[in-house]
């Protein structure tokens, strides 16, 4: 088990690129997913916070990584809690149907690392760790599930690398 380190959050970002706009009929399956799904998200163990758009119950109509890219920003107690969240819930049939609504992915799409208790990422920032995964590969500053590292080996990574203030 993924123990938090004191303090340490799981933050998660996956980005799908869509077949059709998102209007498309062939796309509503997906839509009318969404509000059962996100509120199953919201009540799940574990859950700490996901991106919506101001006004909005998702982030499907925020667009920072192209516009038919759409993005999913959530933050978790612990690696377990997203993982039983993403595979053994109602997510999972999204999952299973994917590919009638995006596009393969050729790169990375979900990148993980961990916050602050209490930090809310950023999409830049999540952009960065995605960015960051698919130029270097898993590590602890950008990870996936397949490659996963705990919060105390990013936190002794992250103090290795940052340079000492003094000479």
């Amino acid at each position: 088990m993924t123990e938090p380190t004191q303090g340490a959050h799981l933050a998660q970002l996956n980005v799908a690129t869509l077949l059709h706009p998102f209007d498309d009929p062939r796309i509503a399956p997906f839509v009318e997913m969404l509000d059962p799904v996100n509120s199953a998200a919201d009540g799940a163990p574990g859950f700490v916070w996901r991106l919506v758009e101001e006004g909005e119950g998702d982030a499907t109509g925020l667009r920072p990584a192209g516009e038919d890219v759409i993005v999913n920003l959530s933050v978790w107690e612990t690696q377990e809690a997203l993982w039983d969240f993403a595979y053994r819930s109602g997510h999972l049939e999204v999952m299973r149907r994917r590919r009638e609504w995006f596009e393969r992915h050729a790169e990375a799409h979900l990148v993980l690392w961990w916050v602050p208790a209490g930090h809310l990422p950023t999409v830049g920032e999540a952009l960065e760790r995605l960015s960051d995964l698919r130029a270097h590969g898993p590590s602890p500053r950008a990870f996936t599930f397949a490659s996963s590292y705990t919060a105390a080996e990013a936190a002794q990574y992250l103090l290795a690398a940052v340079p000492s203030a003094h000479p």
